[in-house]
């Protein structure tokens, strides 16, 4: 039963890994692309909860005043990087721009895996096997990213550069949700 419950938690963490996999499939849709997102999401899903099993509550307090303003910070930068290129003359910077590479890679990682941190603090109380549940909760989001990601693809044929602002939004709503939750 105990691993239904990591399924379960697995899911419910991979949803962001999902909405954004589907927004940045929309620009960013090869499948070197597809992988490299797919992969690193999945990774950094499987690595939080692995840091926040071994140093526990002391790393999560340290940033929990801050973490969801990172996260905001983030979300709202690509999603006007998203936007002035999709409403630029050329329409150029999306095709210069690929968020499954350096920093933009490294930032989406983080900000859609840091909830995955406080999940490991839980998972040092329970039974099940720590390999065990960051192996199914990277996989789940590695999946959720993969699909999202090839479904964005088809979409992103038939709406052109309103995908790219559609998209934009999204990622500034999803920052702009997580400051909410984490403020009030």
């Amino acid at each position: 039963m105990i691993y239904l419950e990591i399924t379960l938690l697995a899911l419910a963490l991979a949803a962001d890994s999902f909405t954004v996999g589907s927004v940045v499939g929309l620009t960013n849709n090869s499948p070197r692309q597809i992988f490299r997102l797919s992969f690193h999401f999945g990774l950094f899903q499987a690595l939080m909860p692995l840091i926040g099993y071994y140093f526990g509550s002391f790393f999560l307090q340290l940033i929990k005043d801050w973490d969801h303003w990172i996260i905001f910070a983030i979300l709202s930068l690509l999603g006007i990087k998203m936007i002035v290129g999709a409403l630029g003359k050329d329409n150029q910077i999306n095709k210069i721009l690929d968020f499954t590479k350096g920093k933009s890679l490294i930032g989406l990682s983080l900000a859609v895996s840091v909830d995955a941190l406080a999940a490991g603090v839980s998972l040092a109380f329970s039974n099940a096997s720590i390999f065990l549940s960051i192996l199914i909760i990277g996989v789940v989001s590695s999946l959720a990213t993969l699909i999202a990601m090839l479904l964005a693809n088809i979409v992103a044929d038939k709406i052109g550069n309103r995908g790219e602002i559609i998209a934009g939004i999204v990622l500034i709503g999803l920052g702009i949700k997580i400051l909410i939750e984490h403020t009030l």
